[in-house]
């Protein structure tokens, strides 16, 4: 076999041991040292002398001092102690009040709550569980539809994917080694375009069909303002100001990301203090979950980069890059093809492997293309939104199925997340027409003048 053809045969496999259930960091690690030691090897050569023990551990300096990666684990920290806060249940009860005359406005509050605490947390299951046990069985109590209530919490639990601080948005700046400041202001016009068709969606189906979606009783509709603003004031209001402190100090450049994630950590511990739930349990398990979710990310890089290094210096890359040029592609038909993929990766895959394993043999394309990386990088992170609500794995229906009442169906809440999905498609349709939609605000802000 030639070495492109191994190349191909190590991807081939290494997809093959994936769809087993092997776990994905490790498999990558695995690979890459085991066609590494193939593509490297030198006759007569000592055992240990191979070159693929020097990269591995090269590689794995590299993430450990990757500057961008450092705001991983303190986004991470910030999200989990806002998580753990007790800011939901305030967050929710003070929408709920404040939009009382709108048509389907428990399902409006919940979209908006999902937002909120999604851009803080950017944490898909932990929103989509806090809501599906907050706000969900309220819905159901006030006679909201199953199916268009499902939709609401796994839509807009999903919402932190793509608004930042999103981890995603990180990981994906560290992949393709640009600025995550300018993927985060591209972000924030697509994310918030996405949070109005969504919010627009409810109201119209609420106006349509009542029935889906009945005013609330009088009782919780007659609330003095003064009742309504205090409850702003209290819960909407410092969740609001963190967030706007953390990417404020991003967009505007006076701190980097990393250095506004320490701003927001430190921002969400006075929170959780001044909400009175900071205790030593709370802030232990908020350390265990990111040192956890930290590790994960680190080791899928390591094993991500020694596989695509493996991969490339095999001639693997130029193989795959052969061929989306023999395919004869428009600009646009290259997006298509590369975004339909994705969306196919999504459904066994999470976001992390789709980022750091697969998006990195897109990445050299994209100047044959003529494809800006920021503008891929918005089409990918709504992209992976549709992969956590569309059938047969659907990550949100599970969440939300595992905290459901009993008598909710799993095929309701995919029935229910169905239409959500296809605003993400509108969404990246229109991104792709007005491409300003994602690139004008980091153009603008820091374009030299």
């Amino acid at each position: 076999m030639t070495d492109p053809q191994v190349g191909m045969l190590m991807l081939g496999l290494f997809i093959f041991i994936i769809m087993l259930g092997f776990p994905i960091a490790f498999t990558l690690i695995a690979m890459g040292v085991g066609f590494g030691y193939y593509a490297y090897y030198t006759p007569g050569q000592d055992i240990t002398q191979n070159r693929i023990f020097t990269q591995l551990v090269f590689k794995a300096f590299e993430v450990a001092s990757n500057d961008v990666l450092v705001a991983v684990p303190l986004f991470l920290f910030m999200g989990y102690l806002v998580e753990r806060a007790n800011i939901l249940d305030r967050l929710f009860h003070s929408l709920q009040i404040s939009l009382k005359n709108v048509p389907g406005a428990l399902a409006v509050a919940t979209m908006l709550t999902c937002a909120m605490f999604a851009t803080a947390t950017g944490i898909v299951g932990a929103v989509v569980t806090l809501m599906g046990l907050l706000a969900f069985p309220a819905m159901l109590r006030a006679g909201y539809d199953v199916k268009l209530s499902a939709g609401v919490v796994c839509a807009g639990g999903c919402l932190g994917i793509l608004i930042p601080p999103s981890i995603l948005l990180i990981v994906y700046a560290a992949t393709a080694g640009i600025s995550a400041v300018k993927l985060y202001a591209a972000a924030f016009l697509p994310g918030f375009l996405l949070t109005f068709f969504y919010v627009v969606y409810i109201i119209i189906r609420a106006m349509l069909n009542p029935k889906l979606a009945p005013k609330l009783p009088k009782e919780q509709t007659d609330i003095p303002i003064s009742e309504v603003i205090s409850a702003l004031a209290t819960s909407f209001l410092p969740l609001a100001l963190l967030i706007m402190c953390v990417l404020g100090a991003i967009l505007f450049g006076l701190a980097t990301p990393s250095e506004a994630a320490g701003i927001g950590a430190l921002g969400a511990i006075l929170l959780a203090l001044m909400y009175g739930s900071l205790t030593y349990t709370m802030v232990r398990d908020s350390v265990y979950l990111t040192a956890r979710a930290t590790a994960m990310v680190c080791w899928l890089f390591v094993g991500s980069w020694t596989f695509s290094s493996v991969f490339a210096y095999l001639g693997g890359q130029a193989v795959v890059e052969q061929f989306f040029l023999s395919l004869n592609l428009s600009q646009t038909g290259f997006l298509l093809l590369t975004q339909t993929l994705i969306f196919l990766l999504g459904w066994p895959l999470e976001w992390t492997e789709i980022i750091v394993i697969f998006v990195p043999i897109f990445l050299p394309l994209l100047d044959d293309f003529g494809v800006d990386p920021i503008f891929f990088g918005i089409l990918v992170a709504l992209n992976t939104q549709t992969a956590f609500n569309t059938p047969p794995v659907a990550m949100a229906a599970f969440y939300l199925k595992g905290v459901a009442p009993p008598h909710v169906k799993l095929s309701d809440i995919f029935n229910g997340s169905l239409p959500f999905v296809f605003m993400v498609f509108l969404t990246m349709i229109l991104v792709y027409v007005f491409p300003g939609i994602a690139l004008w605000l980091p153009d603008y802000l820091y374009t030299p003048r």
